[in-house]
């Protein structure tokens, strides 16, 4: 049985767009997060993690003091870890569908993220989550999986996908 759905496609095809479509139809059984754009006068300067219960924090900046770094962004474990694994954690023990958006370079700097992330698969739990085309063995291993539906998004299959995985989280 085919439990978790990753949406991965090409940076900017709108895998975020479409889980945040899904969220009002999922309604009060999901928990986890997604991450925002943080954007100054046109300009991306960095990157938002906001919880499905309000909270937020910021996941990477170009002015951030970090040894992590992703192209200019410079990735702030602690805020990630201090927003994104409780309300994974919570999602988990109280949601039946867990939602990550994403599990790319940045989340994945993150040890205790890898580890919950491993947990959550191996859970009765479904997941649904934007996953990194070009990946890692890390997160080629996860797409692997027998228990995991891939769908690449495209400018074509990308409005209709929302009802899609609806109707297959619900089997």
């Amino acid at each position: 049985m085919k439990r978790h759905i990753l949406l991965t496609g090409k940076p900017g095809i709108g895998k975020t767009s479409v889980i945040k479509k899904i969220l009002p139809l999922v309604g009060m059984d999901a928990g986890g997060f997604f991450t925002e754009e943080i954007r100054v006068m046109d300009r991306r300067v960095g990157f938002r993690i906001v919880t499905l219960d309000g909270r937020d924090g910021i996941l990477a900046h170009v002015e951030c003091n970090s040894n992590y770094k992703v192209g200019k962004y410079r990735v702030d474990l602690d805020s990630f870890e201090k927003i994104a694994i409780p309300a994974l954690e919570d999602a988990m023990r109280c949601k039946s569908v867990v939602v990550v958006d994403e599990i790319g370079t940045m989340e994945l700097f993150s040890q205790k993220f890898r580890e919950l992330l491993e947990k959550i698969l191996n859970s009765d739990k479904a997941l649904l989550c934007t996953i990194k085309e070009s990946g890692d063995t890390f997160t080629e291993e996860i797409k692997k999986r027998k228990d995991v539906t891939l769908i690449t998004i495209n400018y074509k299959n990308r409005e209709p996908l929302p009802e899609k995985v609806l109707k297959m989280l619900k089997q």
